[in-house]
């Protein structure tokens, strides 16, 4: 599994900065189209004849490992009995895959009991990255623009509290993420 870039590169403190990375240029050409980035745990759900088959949750590489040249993560099986996965197997059974076609389909889970429920949700469910996600049409694409952008973007998945951020997609399958937290506030040095 690929980390999705973010936009631009980062400071010493983690923040972004002016200064686009050469992997996302095609944003800043214009290309692709804009998402609402889902605040909840990254999850990817296997479905076989419109029932759920597998769910799996990502997991991130230790320190040691990025010292050892592991810089991607990877999917793990969730543990049915596991009490740390009750939540995301919560999620993943009340999703409706009914329609979803046979796959592998990398989700972001979300609710009540999952990453602190910044979306206010009343239940549980997981939402497939590149189907379900609200669309935003005309989201600025330069580092001034979207910062001042993000700051106020209402969520289109959950109206009355603010979007993580924006995911880019263009047409051949790359990504690019930006997050409201990257950048550094106004008050902050």
């Amino acid at each position: 599994m690929e980390k999705i870039p973010t936009l631009f590169e980062r400071d010493d403190h983690f923040r972004v900065v002016d200064r686009p990375r050469a992997e996302c240029a095609w944003v800043f050409e214009g290309e692709g189209s804009a998402t609402e980035k889902l605040d909840g745990a990254n999850v990817r759900l296997t479905v076989r004849s419109g029932q759920l088959v597998r769910l799996e949750k990502r997991r991130n590489p230790s320190k040691i490992q990025k010292q050892q040249g592991i810089v991607d993560g990877w999917y793990a099986d969730a543990g049915e009995h596991s009490a740390e996965d009750k939540w995301l197997l919560t999620a993943a059974r009340a999703t409706d895959v009914s329609g979803w076609p046979d796959g592998e389909h990398p989700c972001e889970a979300l609710g009540p009991r999952i990453q602190g429920n910044p979306l206010a949700l009343d239940d549980h469910r997981c939402v497939p990255f590149n189907v379900q996600a609200p669309q935003y049409p005309a989201v600025p694409r330069d580092y001034s623009g979207l910062r001042d952008y993000l700051a106020e973007l209402d969520s289109r998945f959950a109206p009355g509290h603010l979007a993580e951020g924006i995911v880019f997609h263009h047409p051949d399958g790359r990504r690019a993420k930006i997050k409201r937290k990257d950048f550094r506030r106004a008050n902050a040095g």
